[in-house]
């Protein structure tokens, strides 16, 4: 059949006829890429016993004109059959049964909407195969199995978006392609196609691109693999801890990572640690307390230090004896009669010093500064009394060292070191009732994302002697908006308590893109935690039991 000679007659596809036919004033009103082929030229009887309403039949030939369904009662030994003008909903599996002899099929000028699975399936003798000029919307992945001696294949003029992965697979006599005038989506799910068509060397006609803007008109075979952006990545949950947290804090020593997890109504401090035989996460004990609200991690000369914050009973600072696994031993009482409602510890190396910040939340407390002196902390300096503050965050503006103290009766205040104490420098305007403030930088700016339980989260951007605003994201009873970065890719994470968690990638100038929600109920911190090239995120819940998601990358491609 491949040898058969063909003639002059190119119609849309500019191919020439396989059959040899001629074409002539009898033909249809609009001819399609084989012309005369399919008809032999106008040399079919009409209307023959044994052809169906609306058709031409001769022995090996059938010309259906203006019909809808399938037509039945065709010769069986049919060779080629056109449908102009059809109306078919769906080719559904087997389509063409009692048909089997069919060499060449053409559906073109009409209506089929859908293309299914095995549609083609019995015509092991097919050679051309042409569906154009239709409102194809959908081909299914199997619909052209079995056409092993396939020859030219035409879906051109159609309404197809996309095409299905493996479409051609099994196609290997396959000598020409038509795609043109289909209103293609250059996105992942058509990269599979660009990648097929740079490995094949048969003449292609593959069309153009309809979209996105940054393809459209474009040729699909100038197009490389690497002109898609495919890859995408996702949150998944992993592990439920059988306890609420509040705090979660992510520490590396002697190149094992952890992390620190406050449980105040368990009044203990755990460490995650992974279960090599489990093949998951567990979280001992190490310390018993009364109402810890924050387990801060430090490495200090060369040992791992926890600071244990507590409503009541006292804080503390807590040496471990030894490496992983060792006990911890208690150093110090931390700010006796100093720190009445400590309600968050936030720590930074200052001009080669370690320096301790705990905000406190009681009504006539002070937040205080606290030095590391070797053998534990002690009081630096006195920040501000009666402001019930409730987080600190120490951070580098205009190239030194800054913190911003928020505080439920007032705006956030921004401090400046002065190389012996953080002196004021400014408030954050217009964001009253700030409960905790987390920095990242980008591209040389300093960005800082604020959380308020009544209000929308905020994002601003430092200009150089204060704090603008950038961007507002819509939250429902918010207490973390917390910048982290997981797996090498920078996200921020906004934590709800009346709506689903949001996770948002980094995007160009700081601008936070959503991305996926999260279920972790009432969280209030969150910390990755890296294994060799596995990746998790630790989420504290107040009021539910502790999440770890795995984070997991996508080939939207695939």
């Amino acid at each position: 059949m491949g040898g058969a000679p063909r003639g002059g007659g190119g119609g849309a596809s500019g191919w020439g006829c396989p059959w040899g036919g001629s074409g002539g004033a009898a033909g249809p009103p609009r001819c399609s890429s084989l012309c005369w082929c399919c008809w032999g030229g106008g040399s079919i009887g009409r209307n023959q016993s044994g052809c169906p309403g609306g058709c031409d039949c001769d022995r090996e030939s059938a010309l259906c004109r203006g019909g809808a369904g399938l037509p039945r009662g065709l010769p069986p030994r049919l060779a080629t059959l056109s449908l102009v003008r059809w109306q078919i909903e769906v080719l559904g599996e087997g389509s063409f049964r009692d048909t089997p002899a069919l060499q060449l099929l053409l559906i073109t000028a009409g209506h089929l909407g859908t293309i299914g699975d095995g549609a083609f399936s019995g015509l092991v003798l097919l050679e051309y195969l042409f569906i154009e000029d239709n409102d194809v919307g959908s081909i299914a992945p199997r619909a052209l199995r079995g056409l092993r001696g396939l020859l030219y294949l035409s879906l051109a003029n159609n309404r197809l978006e996309t095409l299905p992965k493996g479409l051609f697979q099994g196609l290997e006599m396959l000598s020409q392609l038509d795609l043109r005038g289909n209103p293609f989506q250059c996105n992942c799910r058509l990269r599979w196609v660009v990648s097929w068509l740079g490995s094949v060397t048969i003449p292609t006609e593959p069309g153009r691109c309809h979209g996105p803007p940054q393809h459209q008109g474009t040729p699909l075979e100038q197009l490389q693999p690497r002109d898609f952006q495919c890859l995408t990545s996702e949150l998944r949950p992993f592990q439920s801890l059988p306890f609420s947290s509040l705090a979660a804090e992510p520490f590396a020593m002697g190149g094992h990572p952890g992390v620190a997890l406050a449980q105040p109504f368990a009044g203990a401090c755990a460490l995650l640690e992974w279960d090599q035989l489990a093949g998951r996460f567990r979280a001992p004990t190490i310390i018993n307390g009364t109402s810890p609200v924050a387990c801060h991690p430090l490495a200090l000369g060369g040992s791992l230090v926890l600071v244990v914050a507590q409503l009541s009973g006292g804080s503390s600072v807590w040496r471990r004896s030894g490496g992983p696994g060792s006990r911890f031993i208690r150093l110090q009482a931390l700010g006796s009669g100093r720190l009445r409602r400590p309600h968050a510890v936030a720590s930074a190396r200052l001009g080669g010093q370690w320096y301790l910040g705990v905000a406190d939340s009681s009504k006539g407390g002070t937040s205080t500064l606290f030095r590391w002196g070797g053998r534990g902390f002690y009081p630096h300096q006195a920040l501000r009394p009666w402001h019930r503050d409730t987080h600190l965050e120490f951070l580098e503006l205009g190239g030194r060292p800054a913190l911003v103290v928020c505080s439920g009766t007032r705006r956030p205040l921004v401090y400046r070191w002065s190389g012996a104490a953080f002196t004021p420098h400014t408030d954050i305007p217009h964001v009253p009732d700030v409960y905790a403030a987390k920095h990242f930088r980008m591209r040389g700016h300093v960005f800082l994302c604020l959380t308020r339980f009544l209000g929308d989260a905020k994002v601003m951007r430092w200009e150089g002697s204060m704090f603008r605003e950038v961007q507002q994201v819509p939250a429902r009873g918010s207490m973390v908006f917390q910048p982290l970065a997981v797996a090498g890719q920078r996200y921020v994470l906004l934590g709800n308590d009346y709506a689903p968690s949001r996770v948002y990638r980094l995007g160009p100038g700081g601008h936070l893109e959503p991305i996926q929600e999260l279920l972790a109920p009432s969280p209030r911190s969150f910390a990755p935690i890296s294994l060799g090239h596995r990746h998790f995120l630790v989420a504290s819940s107040f009021k539910g039991a502790t999440q770890i998601y795995r984070h997991v990358t996508i080939d939207l491609g695939a």
